[in-house]
């Protein structure tokens, strides 16, 4: 992507009423004013709210914003020029119940209460396969406990990808932990019993890994 494409988006992002971009200013060392007030504020309801968490286009949040009125979903992603498809997409569709969140996993404590989330999706996240990058997998223990905190009781967390490895990793994460897993399969689309959420979305990405014959896994779980 070119940079002069890049910074054009950048500057629709911030005229987009469905998009957030807050200062790093905003965060370091304090809470998001929007902390514990995105149904107030935001979505003006009292709604579920779901995450889409390095949500790319944000495909997945807008299909479900769509298909779900009755659901809040906010797709979170460190790249605005990405999901700058799924902000404008949405607000041509009049979506009312989506928006977007450019900032990093990390800091999903500064943004969201205890309990304030009722679902998350991971969605073809970057393995991160060299060993210095493990701090990076959105499985690792230390997102585990971020997830843990900011979704309510029995809240499920669904991740999909294409690496074996990436399936592997996390599986073996959940092992031993205090986690019930609700579903697991490593190709979704040779499997009956596989969830329907799970295959009525496709993805730029998964479209892509499919003509090149990956199989597609899928897992669900939830703290106990």
């Amino acid at each position: 992507m070119g940079s002069k494409n890049k910074l054009r988006k950048f500057q629709e992002n911030s005229k987009f009423k469905n998009v957030i971009q807050p200062d790093i200013k905003e965060i370091i060392g304090k809470n998001h004013i929007l902390k514990g007030k995105w149904r107030k504020n935001i979505f003006k309801n009292s709604n579920p709210i779901y995450l889409e968490l390095g949500c790319g286009k944000g495909e997945y949040s807008t299909f479900l914003a769509k298909k779900n009125p009755d659901k809040n979903f906010i797709g979170i992603d460190i790249k605005g020029a990405r999901f700058w498809y799924g902000a404008k997409l949405s607000q041509e569709k009049c979506l009312e119940n989506i928006y977007f969140l450019r900032t990093k996993i990390e800091h999903l404590q500064n943004f969201f209460e205890d309990s304030e989330v009722d679902e998350i999706w991971i969605t073809f996240p970057d393995p991160q396969l060299k060993f210095n990058r493990t701090k990076h997998r959105l499985t690792n223990s230390k997102f585990l406990k971020i997830y843990n905190s900011i979704l309510k009781s029995k809240g499920v967390i669904n991740l999909k990808t294409d690496s074996d490895f990436m399936f592997g990793y996390s599986l073996g994460i959940l092992e031993g932990k205090n986690l019930k897993i609700k579903y697991a399969h490593h190709d979704i689309y040779n499997n009956e019993s596989s969830p329907e959420i799970s295959r009525q979305v496709q993805t730029y990405y998964e479209k892509m890994f499919l003509k090149e014959s990956k199989k597609i896994k899928f897992l669900s779980f939830t703290f106990k």
